[in-house]
């Protein structure tokens, strides 16, 4: 059997406070004139190297996963429910038939429909020769008039059949032309007992990701049957805080872990990010597009989405530890070169990331102290001991 790792760190920290423990007594039991008694004792501190690195500033979210879109199926007549080919998880092509309508009623419309028409068009011929036998009439009088047989009288009563004729024959296409719009109606009406999935966008395939009813019930028009949803790409909805807000962008890259697939690490941007806040909780909602081809992540799962928020290519960076404060001032403990005393250098602070600090418009070099700054004052003398190391079986 392997034995356990051994960890090393926890007893060097534990020595190097003993040591100061150790240092703070020492110093306190001395005898010296005060202030300038304390400049020259030492007190035992950890210090380590100030760099010069890039550092950046990542922040961690959490939010669950929503579909990229979401479509849902919904009859545009009332009728009863006779089959639902498809269910949950069910993959489905654009224009694919999903639901079927009883259409026994609609097929009857159909029928009447054509009906109407078919009277129509025979009310419409039989206009159209009263109309013929009209004109043939009037051509006759028109004749026998000009010859001075036939009378005014005559004459006028054939024009005015004439003109009946003609109107009679436009009530007639008239009302031809309003049956064939009912009977396409009623088509398509009939047509509406198969709702078909059909979406908008790119994408052909979509899963059944919810069944709101069964085959024998009776729906109204635009009562929900089916939602059907895009899983590729899916969007991931995290709320950040006013803090973080200036400091997020369109396109910007995220890495996604979720619970489901632990050892996993997913990739991708933020879309699009809310122009408002949301009054209660004060923060913003962003959204954020994931690749998602082979449909391994689900609406509704919890993730977490790490980002960049700022970076700083040529930055000088120290252990946060070493900051410290005295009186109003926030600064450092700086290291002499020949490490036997220390200076008190006011910072400014910038991104801290993984225990360390960027010092803004600092040129500090060399090194800093992290332990032990209680101890400390502008000009102590220090000693700095060596790291104690005990194994731990």
């Amino acid at each position: 059997m392997s034995s356990p790792k051994k960890s090393k760190t926890p007893i060097v920290i534990i020595s190097i406070i003993a040591l100061s423990v150790v240092g703070y007594f020492v110093i306190k039991s001395s005898k010296g004139d005060g202030d300038k008694g304390w400049l020259e004792r030492k007190a035992a501190v950890a210090v380590a190297s100030v760099e010069q690195r890039p550092i950046e500033l990542r922040r961690m979210f959490s939010g669950a996963l929503e579909a990229h879109s979401k479509f849902v199926v919904a009859p545009k007549v009332a009728g009863r429910v006779k089959e639902i080919p498809v269910d949950i998880a069910d993959l489905v092509h654009r224009g694919e038939a999903v639901a079927i309508l009883e259409a026994a009623e609609f097929e009857q419309a159909v029928r009447q429909a054509e009906a109407d028409l078919a009277v129509a068009e025979a009310n419409l011929a039989e206009a159209t020769s009263s109309l013929e036998i009209t004109l043939r009439a009037n051509q006759r009088t028109t004749t026998l008039r000009e010859r001075g047989i036939a009378s005014e009288t005559e004459y006028d009563n054939v024009q005015a059949q004439l003109l009946a004729r003609e109107a009679k024959v436009k009530v007639a296409e008239a009302q031809v032309i309003r049956a064939e719009s009912s009977l396409e109606s009623a088509r398509i009406r009939l047509g509406y007992t198969q709702i078909s999935a059909d979406w908008l966008g790119d994408q052909d395939e979509r899963y059944v990701a919810e069944r709101y009813v069964d085959e024998g019930e009776t729906v109204t028009a635009n009562e929900p049957l089916l939602m059907i949803v895009d899983l590729d790409p899916i969007t991931a909805v995290i709320y950040v805080t006013e803090r973080d807000y200036s400091l997020l962008s369109p396109d910007q890259t995220a890495r996604f872990t979720t619970d489901a697939f632990p050892d996993q690490v997913f990739q991708g941007k933020i879309e699009r990010i809310s122009p408002i806040f949301r009054e209660r909780s004060r923060q913003a909602r962003v959204e954020l597009s994931l690749e998602n081809p082979e449909g391994r992540l689900k609406p509704g799962m919890f993730v977490r989405a790490e980002t960049i928020l700022q970076r700083v290519e040529e930055a000088t960076v120290i252990p946060f530890a070493a900051i410290t404060r005295r009186g109003s001032e926030t600064g450092v403990f700086l290291v002499s070169e020949d490490r036997e005393t220390v200076s008190w250098e006011p910072v400014q602070t910038g991104i801290r990331s993984d225990g360390d600090v960027q010092l803004i418009n600092s040129e500090l070099e060399g090194e800093v102290v992290i332990l032990g700054q209680h101890l400390l004052e502008d000009g102590s003398k220090i000693a700095i001991p060596e790291a104690v190391e005990v194994d731990i079986k």
